[in-house]
């Protein structure tokens, strides 16, 4: 047998022809400082236990960074619906959703996960992780896995193969257990040494690690965001539609033209209860939150268009028209302008202007212009009368530190975020921050002719700001509100498709652009015709009646 050179940070290896991954990881697992998880060779991760296809640069993903995370999490999940079938075989578990760093879980039949049985079903999967079992790739007929898993009582799984164009299909397998899961997961059980299982609600969670890899993440479960993340769930149930298979089958089926009218018709109806309570509340300030590609803008209009029905005369007022002129924004350690942060915002000058409207004052609003990075003023004049309202949004909505001079009675908050009610099967969650990140995609291309590429670039910096600025306000919401809706992968595929496809092997956001290629190819796509032109998701797409 030969030999093959290696290049790893800069140094060259000799390693026999055959060898893994993994056995190249061993030897220079200590020049990282957290556990290796995955490999990167030619521009596409790879898993350790797959062979090295010849000679090259490596480079490795530990634990520490998003795509070992990801490979974490299904890992363990793996782990425990395995030992979940050792303490009872007849119990099927479904991922529901992600929540406080982890999954929350419920059984399809009526049962009552105590703390007894979760411990049974803990001590089941620590005794495997002592075993340090093989976790390995297996390659079935498509329809061979059908019929395996649809005997199995995992039908969502059956369902979402019926639409896969290829012959063949990978499962894992661990021991004698077999499940499919969605992207790359760990080489053994050895790795998986933190998570914790908590009786919650109706089922538990599955609690992992956030950025220490040993370490299970803290305990702070936001109610509000749970019973907002279980009511998408139940809209699900309400359009016959919680996970691709069964979106797939609308398609094909011709009812996504109805189930498009009732999501839009349950969206309509939750935006005129909010409006109904603000206008109760004889509140003059609405501030509305949420993070990247929620769709504040689009929201903001659709809620002054309800306030108007109640009689009330709203102002949808947006708070990056007062950023600071580009040159005396912040910058963050990297020298990069970080638009994030509240000190990006003219904080005085907004406060300023919105004491003098409360005042009675004729306001010079602001109008910021991104190409030029300054504020500009247009003779967009504006003055309250009693029955006027303030609808404002913005990354930092909830702050009270950027509406320190409004008096807390006269506010209302509004934290929105695009939380899908979609998963891919029973036991593979679908990410909302990833939503979102397509949602953006296809945006920023339509209206700044930024690039994929660009996006993905910049979406790190993005979710930092987020979990800095945003998501630790979110609990002081007088209302949660979520703008996901279960047919917009399929609308967008054909939209952000292309500009994914642009982005080459040679660029760094190449794996990015293939691990939201690869399950985008689970979806059927559906043209947009039949979306109203009020929708917030029109804010992506393009063909929107409002000025977003």
């Amino acid at each position: 047998m030969g030999q093959m050179k290696i290049k790893v940070l800069n140094e060259n290896y000799t390693m026999e022809e055959g060898a893994t991954f993994l056995e190249l990881a061993n030897k220079v697992q200590d020049k990282y400082n957290a556990t290796i998880a995955l490999a990167k060779y030619a521009g596409k991760l790879q898993e350790l236990n797959k062979k090295i296809p010849g000679e090259g640069e490596v480079s490795f993903i530990t634990l520490n960074e998003e795509d070992g995370r990801r490979a974490y999490r299904r890992s363990v999940t793996m782990l425990m619906q395995r030992s979940l079938y050792h303490v009872n075989k007849d119990l099927h578990v479904t991922i529901m959703f992600a929540f406080n760093h982890g999954f929350y879980c419920e059984a399809q039949e009526d049962f009552e996960f105590t703390k007894e049985f979760l411990d049974k079903v803990d001590a089941d999967m620590r005794q495997t992780v002592a075993e340090d079992l093989k976790i390995e790739k297996e390659t079935m007929k498509t329809d061979e896995a059908m019929k395996m898993f649809e005997a199995l009582g995992m039908k969502n799984k059956g369902n979402l193969f019926r639409y896969r164009s290829s012959s063949s299909v990978n499962v894992y397998k661990l021991g004698r257990y077999l499940d499919y899961y969605y992207g790359y997961m760990l080489p053994s059980t050895g790795y998986l040494t933190a998570f914790e299982l908590v009786p919650f609600e109706k089922g538990f969670l599955l609690r992992f690690p956030k950025e220490d890899a040993n370490k299970v993440a803290d305990f702070n479960p936001s109610m509000k965001l749970f019973n907002v993340l279980h009511e998408a769930e139940d809209w699900g149930k309400i359009l016959g539609v919680g996970n691709i298979g069964e979106m797939n089958n609308a398609i094909s089926s011709g009812r996504m033209q109805q189930l498009i009218l009732v999501q839009e018709a349950l969206m309509e109806k939750k935006i005129g209860q909010i409006a109904e309570q603000i206008v109760a509340g004889g509140k003059k300030f609405v501030m509305i939150a949420g993070p990247s590609s929620s769709g504040k803008t689009s929201f903001s209009y659709r809620l002054s268009v309800q306030l108007t029905s109640l009689g009330m005369k709203p102002h949808p007022i947006g708070i990056d028209n007062y950023y600071c002129d580009r040159q005396f924004c912040p910058k963050d350690e990297n020298g990069n302008y970080d638009f994030e942060c509240l000190e990006a915002i003219d904080v005085e000058k907004f406060n300023e202007d919105m004491q003098a409207l409360i005042r009675g004052e004729t306001v010079d609003m602001p109008t910021f212009n991104f190409k030029t990075g300054k504020r500009e003023y247009r003779g967009n004049y504006l003055t309250m009368g009693p029955g006027d309202v303030l609808v404002i949004e913005g990354i930092h909505g909830l702050n009270d530190k950027l509406s320190y001079s409004i008096d807390a009675k006269d506010k209302f908050k509004i934290y929105i975020s695009a939380l899908t009610q979609l998963n891919v099967d029973e036991h593979n969650n679908l990410s909302a921050t990833d939503g979102r990140l397509l949602r953006r995609i296809c945006r920023d291309n339509r209206t700044r002719a930024t690039s994929a590429k660009d996006t993905i670039a910049m979406w790190d910096s993005v979710r930092r700001g987020e979990n800095k600025y945003i998501f630790p306000f979110q609990e002081s919401a007088d209302v949660m509100f979520n703008s996901s809706f279960v047919y917009e992968l399929a609308v967008i595929k054909p939209y952000v498709q292309p500009l994914l496809f642009q982005i080459t092997p040679e660029d760094p956001e190449y794996v990015e652009a293939k691990r939201l290629l690869k399950f985008l190819d689970y979806i059927l796509p559906v043209p947009s015709e039949d979306i109203n032109h009020n929708s917030l998701f029109r804010e992506f797409i393009g063909g929107s009646c409002f000025n977003v």
